[in-house]
């Protein structure tokens, strides 16, 4: 299975409009450069253009070009985007000069292009903390309807293609939420199984995790997990979720028959759960270095539009996957 090809050719199919509001910093003009060449999607950059120019000459990045390029201070909606964000916010005391000022701010004009139907998804944080991408896609573009959560996915591609779905496995959460209640956590569990639906194409396998196996610890940590597990299973009844499991039972064919006999996910798990963020951002960090894992994410899940979040470490290579992954979002949400 390749997954990226398939999500990057679903992408060719069906081109979005993608906003990346850091233009003018360097990775982020090379991934844009190639997704460009190959054609993945419409990319929208947001910065200095005389800048953005220059750098692109200077590293003979040719398609840059193509791209649409919006000067943050000055551009013909200017006026336009900071009426949408006093009319949003105006309640929360914001007033109109203030709102004036903040549609200068990259992250806040990308949230409004979208707001406003002029681009279809955002990614950002090659640059900027993960609460600055997340404050303006909060306050703008919103969660869904249905949605009380937003939580953050890695899609994980291991070196043993025995775990997982042929070596992929998704986990959550791993970069919005600190620590989840109980529902919140099943509300976590159930969207990231339609999130791997969604991406990786095949039927999740839901784990949440815990230091416990069905009862063989006590704690009230433990109790989280298992009345998430209660909760997960009455909101949707259709899907393969089960825990409390330790991380072991829970990918392991043999350990899930001896801990959890008769579990449909024991064993066969590729969407783990953690209990809390500490967890599962430790987790996919230790997979990746150690594993030598490819480690794609976080795909944010529950916002009314795609907005993700990248690691300041990125390369320019996860900025390409992330535009792809996103595009696919907006396909799915359209």
């Amino acid at each position: 299975m390749n997954l990226m090809q398939d999500i990057v050719k679903r992408a060719q199919e069906n081109i979005q409009r993608i906003v990346l509001p850091e233009g003018n910093e360097v990775r982020t003009l090379k991934a844009a450069n190639s997704l460009l060449e190959d054609k993945v999607a419409d990319i929208i950059l947001i910065g200095n253009p005389s800048e953005i120019m220059h750098l692109a000459k200077h590293d003979s990045l040719d398609h840059i070009e193509k791209a649409t390029i919006v000067d943050p201070l000055n551009h013909a909606k200017k006026a336009v985007y900071a009426d949408i964000l006093f009319e949003l916010r105006k309640d929360k005391g914001l007033s109109l000069e203030q709102a004036q000022k903040l549609v200068e701010n990259p992250l806040y004009l990308g949230c409004l292009m979208i707001k406003n139907g002029d681009a279809d998804g955002e990614i950002a944080g090659a640059m900027n903390t993960t609460g600055d991408v997340l404050r303006p896609a909060f306050q703008i573009i919103k969660t869904r309807p249905d949605v009380s959560v937003v939580s953050g996915v890695f899609l994980m591609f291991v070196q043993d293609h025995s775990y997982g779905a042929d070596g992929i496995l998704v986990f959550a959460d791993c970069a919005v939420m600190p620590n989840p209640n109980a529902k919140e956590l099943a509300e976590i569990a159930v969207t990231t199984a339609r999130t791997t639906r969604a991406l990786v194409g095949v039927e999740p396998r839901v784990s949440l995790l815990s230091f416990s196996t069905k009862g063989s610890a006590k704690h009230e940590l433990i109790d989280k997990v298992v009345e998430a597990t209660r909760i997960a299973k009455e909101m949707a009844p259709d899907l393969l979720i089960d825990g409390e499991l330790q991380v072991d039972a829970a990918l392991v064919p043999e350990i899930g028959k001896s801990k959890a006999p008769g579990s449909q996910v024991a064993g066969k798990a590729n969407v783990l759960i953690f209990p809390n963020l500490e967890c599962g951002n430790i987790a996919y960090k230790l997979v990746q270095r150690l594993g030598n894992a490819d480690a794609v994410g976080p795909v944010l899940q529950g916002m009314a539009a795609p907005v993700n979040d990248l690691s300041r470490g990125c390369s320019v290579d996860d900025i390409y996957k992330m535009v792809a992954i996103c595009a696919n979002q907006a396909i799915g949400m359209k």
